[in-house]
């Protein structure tokens, strides 16, 4: 069962390069960065039904779902170019007036979901719970601030 998990994040941290490279048009970028957040999203959901007592813990399946989280919670950012501004998207014109904050926003994400990573690693639910708590309260944010 790692074997696919470990090819997806191959496959995944091979395309995260390509991520950098520009996009095709603007549309392209923020498509981009809806469908990582997106996978991110449904993945996350695994994670907290397992926090919040929803599905029965499962350390092997919440580990697996956390890898895929770290390896595609890099990729939404390069989406977010300048001339994705005036496009109809979820984002907040904030984002490009606000730009230092924003990515003190991202890098907030980036923290409290290495710790939720961290915590699934130790097999311990409470830790879980707790790391999975901050990490929900951290992109609560971001979306109040930054999304529509």
């Amino acid at each position: 069962m790692k074997l696919p998990v470990a090819l997806i994040a191959a496959a995944l941290l091979a395309t995260a390069g390509a991520a950098q490279a520009q996009f095709r048009t603007p549309q392209d970028a923020v498509d981009y960065r809806q469908g990582a957040f997106n996978v991110m999203g449904h993945h996350f959901a695994r994670v907290g039904a397992m926090a919040n007592g929803r599905v029965p813990f499962d350390a092997a399946v919440l580990q697996q779902n956390m890898a895929i989280i770290m390896t595609v919670s890099r990729l939404p950012w390069a989406g977010f170019t300048p001339d994705t501004q005036g496009l109809t998207s979820k984002a907040k014109p904030v984002v490009w007036t606000e730009r230092a904050r924003f990515d003190a926003a991202a890098q907030d994400a980036a923290r409290s979901l290495t710790a939720l990573n961290a915590a699934a690693m130790t097999n311990n639910l409470d830790a879980v719970r707790r790391a999975f708590g901050e990490t929900a309260a951290s992109c609560k944010a971001c979306h109040d601030n930054f999304r529509d």
